[in-house]
């Protein structure tokens, strides 16, 4: 059974960047027809899909992030990596890496098959 575990710093200062990494076990992120996904939820907020990539390596963003996100992937590792920058207190939440079995981008919880625990993003001076 795929497993996916999120990682981050915890704790950013404003305008730096936040770096997040997904890794992924028991399954390949080359193969299949999966998307994996980055999601972010703020407090109080809905969930909010930031980007996918498949196999294929292309990458879907979300155009309200305004090229924010870049998304990338070293598979060797089996990780998806997320770097938001300029980053503002508003970007803190929890964010989540998540596997969908098609293209999904309203982040809706049922749409997507697998999560991780997900791990906390916080933007504060």
């Amino acid at each position: 059974q795929v497993q996916l575990q999120e990682s981050g710093p915890g704790l950013v200062k404003p305008s730096q960047t936040l770096s997040l990494t997904c890794t992924v076990s028991g399954g390949s992120i080359t193969s299949g027809t999966y998307y994996w996904n980055w999601i972010r939820q703020p407090p109080g907020e809905g969930l909010e899909w930031m980007g996918a990539i498949p196999k294929s390596g292309s990458v879907y963003y979300s155009p309200s992030l305004k090229g924010r996100t870049p998304i990338s992937r070293d598979t060797s590792k089996k990780q998806i990596a997320l770097q938001l920058s300029s980053v503002t207190p508003e970007d803190t939440a929890g964010y989540y890496c998540a596997r969908s079995n098609r293209l999904k981008t309203k982040g809706r919880v049922r749409e997507y098959g697998d999560w991780g625990q997900g791990t906390q993003g916080t933007v504060s001076a």
